[in-house]
C-alpha cells in the first residue's frame, strides 16, 4: 500500500520543549493517521529525526510498503540520503534506528518541500507542544478543520491512543507523551 507522509519536528528553544509530528494519508489523500510526540527537552534536529522515526513506525502498523515522505528539513533529508554527514552521536544512533525501520519497506522516497507544503505536520507539532505545555488552544486553523472534515466524511479514523508516559532512553530526547490528535 502506498502512503503519503508529511513529517515535521520542532523545539521551543534549542534545546527546549519540542515535538515531532506526522500526517499519513493513502494515495487518494484520505487521512489515515495523524500523531504527535512530545519531548520535555530536545533540539530541533532531534525532533526532526524522531518525526521520521514516528512516521516509519506508524506506516508499518498501517501496512504501508511504498512511502512518499515529505519534510521541510533539508538537513534531515540530505542526511537520510547520505548526502550530508551526521556528526552528532545521538543523531547517528537515531539514524541507525531509522535505517533499521526503513529496511522493512519496499520503497521509500523522501523529499524536501517548502514549509508552505508541510503545514499539516507543523500544526501537529505545535498542537502537541501546546497541549503538553497546557497552553490555551489557538483558534481552529483551516488545516486542522480540513483534517477533521476528512475524518468526519468517512476517512478511516486512527485508533485512539491514551496519553501515556514513554520510556526514556539515551538514544532519544526525554519523551513525555504521545497524543492522539483526533481527541484534541
Amino acid at each position: 500500500m502506498q502512503l503519503i507522509i508529511n513529517i515535521d519536528g520542532g523545539s521551543r528553544g534549542n534545546p527546549g520543549p519540542g515535538a515531532s509530528g506526522c500526517v499519513i494519508k493513502d494515495k487518494s489523500g484520505t487521512l489515515l493517521k495523524s500523531e504527535g510526540l512530545f519531548f520535555k527537552e530536545c533540539t530541533n534536529n532531534q525532533a526532526e529525526f524522531n518525526a521520521l522515526k514516528l512516521a516509519l513506525k506508524n506506516a508499518k502498523e498501517l501496512g504501508g510498503d511504498e512511502l512518499f515522505i515529505r519534510a521541510d528539513s533539508q538537513l534531515l533529508v540530505k542526511q537520510y540520503l547520505g548526502e550530508y554527514k551526521i556528526k552528532n552521536p545521538q543523531l547517528q544512533m537515531l539514524m541507525s534506528e531509522i535505517r533499521n525501520l526503513a529496511a522493512g519497506f519496499k520503497k521509500i522516497n523522501i523529499k524536501h518541500v517548502p514549509r508552505e507544503q508541510n503545514k499539516e505536520a507543523d500544526l501537529i507539532c505545535n498542537q502537541t507542544m501546546d497541549k503538553a505545555l497546557k497552553k490555551p488552544a489557538a483558534p481552529s486553523k483551516p488545516i486542522y478543520n480540513h483534517l477533521a472534515a476528512q475524518a468526519e466524511a468517512g476517512a478511516k479514523k486512527a485508533p485512539s491512543i491514551n496519553a501515556s508516559s514513554v520510556k526514556k532512553t539515551a538514544k532519544e530526547p526525554k519523551q513525555l507523551e504521545l497524543f492522539d490528535l483526533n481527541n484534541l
